[in-house]
């Protein structure tokens, strides 16, 4: 058995920066919430694939939550990195900001874990993914929260966790 490749949380990370268009908002004039989910889960999946350099399914969604509105006009950036590998799924953590243009300040607007599973590109099936290296203090404090968040998705389906 071959000993999996490592990969250090940088070399997964993806910005991506959208605007808020008149098709993506609600009838308020802000970002509609399933368009950011959108948004988030393109931003995710690129994240994965750069990790595993593989086609990568999203799993799950842990949560989103919503801090702000985001009017039209508005230029949205979000932030991905993979904060946990397990045997052939990441755990995937996104910020969205929305970035003000005469100042560049930034305003939390929402975040979510998602989970992908990684596949083989010929034949479908889960493929092993490389173990994610946290390597700075912030890198690792997500590390050990992401685990703690598999692990209480494992205890609510009945599963074990295997360390996997």
């Amino acid at each position: 058995m071959t000993e999996r490749r490592k990969r250090p949380v940088q070399a997964s990370r993806v910005e991506m920066t959208e605007i808020v268009m008149p098709n993506d908002a609600n009838p308020l004039g802000n970002a509609m919430g399933g368009r950011v989910m959108h948004w988030i889960d393109v931003c995710a999946a690129v994240c994965a694939g750069r990790h595993s350099r593989t086609p990568c399914v999203t799993a799950s969604v842990d949560n989103v939550d919503f801090h702000n509105p985001v009017p039209v006009g508005s230029v949205i950036v979000l932030l991905a990195s993979v904060n946990y590998t397990g045997r052939t799924s990441m755990e995937v953590g996104v910020k969205v900001w929305q970035e003000e243009r005469p100042t560049g300040h930034r305003n939390h607007v929402a975040s979510a874990y998602l989970t992908f599973v990684s596949l083989d590109p010929e034949t479908r099936k889960p493929r092993v993914v490389p173990i994610v290296t946290p390597e700075s203090d912030e890198e690792r404090r997500r590390y050990a929260d992401a685990e703690a968040r598999r692990d209480a998705r494992l205890s609510v389906r009945g599963s074990t966790p295997k360390g996997s």
